[in-house]
């Protein structure tokens, strides 16, 4: 559905995308991944025709944009876009109407998904009046509200809560499942790991890694041991056959040397912490994302002894 070849963007003498490439599919999730200021929001702009690119090619069906195409397309940005003392409906339908839509016919549409998200009471409150979380709900339903073949999410779970959260991803599938080609960026590796089907992580303007989650997480082999315990765990930087921990509140990711002994870590761990779950598995996104972009993103990451 979108092809994009060797993109580049650059800003005075920043290169903020420098040779990206990378396509997506009808009924495809595909996360594109990085630290704060990597270039993902610049690449998304061009691929929505907001700024232009210095370089490179983007083709929707194998044809370049055009207007009849922006009325396919549903952005999410990650920048409040309201009009913050309009009425909740009436900011729905306006924007609906703008995209083409029946007024009718978005009203439906508007009331269905006001009521999915529980907002159904709140139709006649100004968007000012809301949460954080719930005005994302209102710029979620506005940017899909048309029917897009094209649906950019950028970071489309900020200000939610857990409940919420859940939401989002369910309603995600279910354009996933309708057919939607679906851009989800985003530095939260644990939302990307939940719903990517594919994924590109850019960092400095650059791809550094790209593919499917089950052939990114099969790259980084299955050396990584996830530990839930009860107590004080940040000894475990110091274990012999530790090279990199994640330590968190009642958690750890270890990622483990080749010649690393799990029964002598287990061992080591008896009588410091109260272990509740110790299992060998794949590495997280989270871990990948560390090791290959080379700073922390959520946590705490302590180098550890190999």
């Amino acid at each position: 559905m979108l092809a994009v070849r060797n993109l580049r963007k650059d800003f005075a003498t920043i290169r903020a995308v420098d040779d990206v490439s990378f396509d997506i599919g009808r009924g495809e999730i595909f996360g594109l991944l990085g630290p704060n200021g990597a270039g993902k929001t610049t690449a998304i702009r061009i691929v929505l025709n907001i700024l232009e690119a210095d370089g490179g090619t983007i083709t929707y069906d194998g044809r370049p944009f055009s207007g009849a195409l922006r009325n396919q397309i549903g952005y999410l940005p990650e920048e409040r876009g309201l009009y913050r003392k309009s009425k909740l409906l009436d900011t729905i339908l306006y924007l609906a109407e703008i995209r083409g839509m029946k007024r009718a016919k978005a009203r439906d549409e508007a009331l269905r998904w006001l009521r999915r998200f529980d907002l159904l009471t709140y139709q006649e409150r100004k968007v000012e009046e809301l949460s954080k979380g719930n005005q994302q709900k209102i710029q979620f339903i506005t940017s899909i509200i048309h029917d897009p073949v094209l649906v950019v999410l950028d970071e489309p779970f900020s200000g939610l809560d857990p409940v919420n959260q859940i939401l989002f991803q369910e309603a995600l599938r279910e354009l996933k499942q309708a057919g939607k080609a679906i851009i989800f960026s985003t530095h939260q590796m644990d939302q990307a790991e939940k719903l990517s089907d594919t994924l590109c992580l850019i960092n400095k303007g650059k791809v550094v890694l790209g593919g499917t989650v089950r052939d990114v997480k099969r790259r980084y082999g299955s050396n990584s041991l996830h530990v839930e315990f009860q107590g004080d765990g940040s000894f475990m930087t110091s274990l012999a056959g530790v090279r990199r921990a994640m330590i968190y509140e009642n958690a750890a990711e270890l990622d483990l040397a080749p010649d690393a002994r799990i029964q002598d870590i287990l061992k080591a761990m008896i009588g410091k912490v109260e272990i509740r779950k110790f299992e060998l598995l794949e590495p997280s996104l989270q871990s990948i994302f560390i090791e290959t972009v080379g700073i922390p993103a959520g946590g705490t990451m302590l180098q550890g002894a190999a």
